[in-house]
């Protein structure tokens, strides 16, 4: 037994040596595919990306937890698709089909939220009510929801929603909307037009008041949810929501082989963790025999499958099926 225990300590320890440390380095990425799994990475960031900036990007606060929405349970009496894509389901809503860019802040909870939060008003008005909600506000006016670009808690962001109110807001340099984005994007590529991406920008001021030239008052612009609330890790509990009303908000662990995702189907397979990080789930669907959610990240296109990736789905990976926001638009 002493023998056995020997032997499988070394060879845990040859196979841990054999992971290269750096995980933006080529051999890196040359390992993860080299396992041959049902994923491939590829090049999405410079190679000198700073692992800070890489972590900043991972902003669901670590003290999330704490801030849970009452759960809410749809019928299960609806018959599951094998395949389910949002952008398909409801063409009429085109913000189903964009993928926003975080900048350097750590806002992904607040764009997860607006995102979902965006397609399900024009969802549930039929296509009559189609709007793009401000991550700017959400991320610079919602102190319940945690730090801002320091990190924050998805679930708080969809009760601010209910009780406060989020108003219109395109994205940076776009002049749409009551308060766009102010944080620029930054090139997660090179060669590219952006600037390079580096450390963590400041949360914007909170402003009670639109962009000149909006036209339209702050108060007025604002829009509300009817309800905000939680949903099981039940996958099937999860599709149900989805199916009937719209994209979710969910989060995961990100590891460092993630921000190397390129396509297929991802688990984790190498690499530490580097934290939180919210997205907007609007689908599933089964890829050469594996179960996967379809999810939009907000790192901009140029990062993994033009902005979106496929993620296991059944297993909880990464935590990916606990933690799921989602709320009712009043329209």
């Amino acid at each position: 037994m002493k023998e056995l225990i020997l032997f499988t300590l070394l060879i845990c320890g040859t196979l841990s040596a054999s992971v290269p440390r750096d995980p933006l380095s080529d051999e890196f990425i040359d390992y993860i595919n080299s396992l041959g799994t049902t994923w491939k990475a590829g090049r999405n960031f410079a190679a000198d990306t700073p692992r800070k900036y890489l972590k900043s990007l991972t902003g669901v606060h670590e003290n999330a937890n704490a801030f849970t929405l009452p759960k809410r349970l749809e019928s299960t009496n609806v018959e599951i698709p094998e395949e389910f894509d949002a952008r398909t389901h409801w063409p009429h809503c085109p913000t189903i089909s964009e993928v926003r860019d975080q900048g350097s802040c750590g806002s992904c909870w607040a764009f997860g939220a607006v995102e979902a939060m965006s397609d399900r008003i024009c969802i549930h008005s039929n296509g009559k009510l189609k709007v793009h909600l401000s991550a700017e506000n959400l991320v610079s006016c919602c102190d319940s929801c945690g730090f801002g670009c320091d990190g924050g808690y998805p679930g708080a962001a969809w009760q601010y929603w209910q009780d406060s109110g989020i108003v219109s807001g395109g994205n940076y340099g776009s002049k749409q909307g009551c308060q766009p984005y102010s944080i620029a994007p930054c090139e997660h590529h090179v060669p590219g037009p952006r600037p390079a991406c580096s450390g963590t920008g400041s949360t914007p001021e909170c402003r009670s008041r639109c962009d000149e030239g909006y036209g339209e008052s702050y108060k007025s612009d604002l829009h509300f949810g009817k309800s905000a609330y939680g949903v099981d890790s039940d996958v099937r509990d999860i599709q149900t929501e989805i199916l009937k009303n719209g994209p979710v908000e969910g989060a995961f662990t990100v590891y460092e082989d993630f921000v190397s995702y390129k396509e297929g189907v991802y688990q984790h397979v190498a690499g530490e963790a580097l934290g939180g990080h919210a997205i907007r789930i609007l689908g599933w669907g089964t890829e050469n025999g594996t179960p996967y959610w379809l999810v939009a990240n907000s790192w901009n296109t140029d990062w993994g499958n033009k902005g979106f990736f496929k993620i296991l789905r059944g297993n909880n990976e990464c935590g990916i099926e606990d933690g799921i926001s989602a709320g009712l638009p009043k329209v």
